[in-house]
């Protein structure tokens, strides 16, 4: 019965996770304006006054997030014409017949037809209902990761299946052959020791912070620069590196590094970093301030009811007073003001990074103090009214002394209903974090404000192949549109930065001019088929050179 009895209550509390979850979903994608989301994207204010090519970027990023289905003009006519060809060409100018039928086929499908402000061009877009929006999260919600899931048509020959083997850490692990990642069930040295890629959720992507990323990934994996070890790779190459085994996935074009590293195609990983995750860090925050503030609230609060009336109690409520009366951003500020001031404590959790207890003492204690005030007054009203309880009144009669009356009976009865309180405390370790964390730059739910690129120390490090890296990434892909305007086939801007950061380049000169030069070729050459307008990069780097 009461096996039961638990099972139901946890449905339920999955049940209610899920409704609520459904809620904030359809108040997002309601209430907040949808151009609301580019107010941090650094490549939507990169693309300036290009009209059109600010306007191919909302919608297209509007359709990857699920608000709306947008059809080119392009892609319309690429369906009827070779890419390039002068039939093409023709077809998606607004006077064409080509451009007319556009017109008419999506006017009937209930499309709303539009034009690019500089061209002239046709597009159409239509809403996807919040209902269909909704019903599509709940379908990808859960994804299994089966022989079958990767598919990659310049690898007809991937062979798929499972069987099991070991890390390369000497872990016992379930491998995976076309699957998404490669060790299925692994195990390792790192809490809680077995893992499984088995199955996943999917919340969706990052946008526009961490861009591309998995939401996830980017609460769970851990944060700062990355711990280097000795690392011999399947193919004996060896490297400091920080990669985590059990993070492999598949990777559809390898670069010079991968095959240097990996004999297969499970070559995109991730690496372990010196500082916890998001959501870790706000966690362990909130958890101790949670210690903190029943630490302090309950005994506090016990003070106050014994001493009702009297200066402790007054005391007391001038303080839970002023923690509900003046706004959180106040006395958290003037906390900080005092811990700096008096106890040379610092200010920012950066100064120290994560490892310094120092970091610590100054957030957690400010994320304690209303939670302090919130038990004292609770713990001093249930005490007070056990105090007056006809039981007590009786066990006076017995002879009880009062120390006997509270330490047996009082508390007893009073800490039930705080008791309650717990799990909720626990929750809140996680959400209730924000505004503190943005005061003192806690790398949680709040992520660290660091921009490499920006970074005064790595700029002067790259020295002058910084520029031509600046050069490449003005017209290349990767820095303004996702979808890949201008494809590379292996180590692309991106893939070579991040070889740099790892250092894992040799020779940084030799990759920045041989990338330039392969960029340079795909523009010409995409520029000559006349597919796609790419008249915006040309801004930026004397393509005719």
């Amino acid at each position: 019965m009461r096996k039961g009895y638990i099972w139901n209550r946890l449905l339920r509390s999955l049940v209610s996770i899920l409704i609520i979850m459904l809620i904030v979903f359809t108040m997002v994608y309601t209430l907040v304006p949808r151009d609301n989301i580019f107010f941090e994207d650094s490549t939507y204010r990169k693309l300036g006054g290009k009209s059109d090519d600010k306007t191919e970027y909302v919608y297209s990023t509007w359709q990857k997030l699920g608000y709306l289905d947008y059809v080119r003009i392009n892609d319309y006519c690429l369906n009827l014409y070779e890419a390039g060809s002068p039939e093409m060409v023709a077809a998606i100018e607004p006077d064409s017949p080509e451009s007319q039928a556009f017109v008419e086929q999506y006017s009937a499908q209930g499309y709303t037809i539009a034009n690019y402000l500089q061209s002239g061009r046709y597009y159409a877009y239509k809403d996807t209902p919040v209902i269909k929006r909704m019903a599509n999260w709940l379908a990808h919600l859960i994804v299994i990761d089966t022989p079958w899931s990767v598919k990659d048509e310049t690898n007809p020959d991937l062979e798929r299946g499972l069987r099991f083997g070991t890390t390369p850490t000497g872990g016992v692990a379930l491998i995976g052959s076309g699957t998404t990642h490669k060790y299925l069930l692994y195990t390792d040295s790192r809490f809680p020791w077995i893992h499984q890629n088995i199955i996943t959720l999917n919340f969706g992507t990052s946008y526009p912070t961490y861009q591309g990323l998995d939401v996830l990934r980017v609460l769970f994996q851990s944060q700062g620069t990355e711990v280097k070890r000795p690392v011999t790779f399947e193919t004996g190459y060896e490297a400091e590196s920080g990669i985590i085994f059990g993070s492999l996935k598949y990777k559809s074009v390898l670069d010079r590094m991968d095959m240097k590293k990996f004999t297969d195609h499970y070559a995109s990983f991730e690496t372990q970093k010196g500082q916890p995750s998001m959501i870790g860090t706000s966690f362990i925050m909130g958890l101790f301030a949670m210690a903190v503030a029943y630490i302090l609230g309950l005994p506090f609060g016990v003070l106050m009811a014994r001493n009702k009336d009297k200066f402790a109690d007054k005391l007391g409520m001038v303080y839970i007073i002023f923690i509900i009366a003046v706004p959180s951003l106040a006395y958290i500020y003037l906390f900080r003001y005092l811990g700096t001031t008096l106890f040379n404590l610092p200010s920012v959790f950066t100064t120290y990074g994560p490892g310094d207890v120092r970091s610590w003492i100054l957030p957690i204690i400010s994320l304690a103090l209303p939670s302090i005030a919130s038990l004292m007054l609770w713990t001093r009203r249930y005490v007070v009214d056990q105090m007056n309880s006809d039981y007590v009144k009786f066990a006076k009669a017995k002879g009880l002394n009062q120390r006997e009356i509270f330490s047996g009976h009082i508390f007893k009865n009073a800490v039930i209903p705080i008791a309650q309180g717990i799990p909720a405390s626990l929750a809140a370790c996680i959400t209730g974090a924000i505004i503190t964390e943005s005061i003192y730059s806690v790398g949680g739910m709040i992520p660290y404000k660091t921009e490499v690129i920006e970074n005064t120390e790595l700029s002067a490090d790259l020295g002058p192949q910084w520029a031509q890296f600046g050069d490449i990434s003005n017209y290349a892909s990767m820095s303004l549109y996702p979808d890949s305007l201008l494809p590379l086939e292996g180590e692309n801007f991106n893939t070579v930065l991040d070889s740099y950061l790892r250092g894992d380049l040799d020779d940084l000169d030799a990759v920045c001019a041989d990338l330039a030069e392969r960029y340079n070729a795909a523009y010409k050459e995409l520029k000559e088929s006349g597919d796609v307008d790419l008249s915006q990069y040309e801004y930026a780097y004397d393509i005719s050179k």
